[in-house]
C-alpha cells in the first residue's frame, strides 16, 4: 500500500508561482509512475503531468512551458513547479501513483491517490 500526501497549495496572484509536493510512503517509490491531476470547480478531473520511473515527463497542452514535474527518489517525493499561473489553473490538485502487479500471468494496474490540495489563482 502506498499513501500520498500533498502539500504546497494556496492562494496566489495571476502570474505567480507555487510548488506542490507529494510525499509517498513505503519503499517502492522508485518503481512508481507519478503524476499530478487537477479538478477545476464544476469540471472533471484532468491530467496535468506525469513522470515515469525513467524520468520521462509528459504534460497537458494547457500547462506546457509553465509547469515542471520532477521527482526525488531518495526522499520519495514528487514535485510540481507551477509558474505563470492563470485563473484557469484554479483547481484541487491531486497526486497520483501507478504501478503494475503481476498476478499469475496478468499485469494488474494499481493506482493510488492523494487527498488533494487546493490551488487558487486570483487577484
Amino acid at each position: 500500500q502506498v499513501q500520498l500526501v500533498e502539500s504546497g497549495g494556496g492562494l496566489v496572484q495571476p502570474g505567480g508561482s507555487l510548488r506542490l509536493s507529494c510525499a509517498a510512503s513505503g519503499s517502492i517509490f522508485s518503481s512508481l509512475t507519478m503524476g499530478w491531476y487537477r479538478q477545476p470547480p464544476g469540471k472533471q478531473r484532468e491530467l496535468v503531468a506525469t513522470i515515469t520511473t525513467g524520468f520521462t515527463t509528459d504534460y497537458a497542452d494547457s500547462v506546457k512551458g509553465r509547469f515542471t514535474i520532477s521527482r526525488d527518489n531518495a526522499n520519495n517525493t514528487v514535485f510540481l513547479h507551477m509558474n505563470s499561473l492563470k485563473p484557469e489553473d484554479t483547481a484541487v490538485y491531486y497526486c497520483n501513483a501507478r504501478r503494475t502487479v503481476l498476478m499469475g500471468i496478468t499485469n494488474i494496474p494499481v493506482v493510488y491517490w492523494g487527498q488533494g490540495t487546493q490551488v487558487t489563482v486570483s487577484s
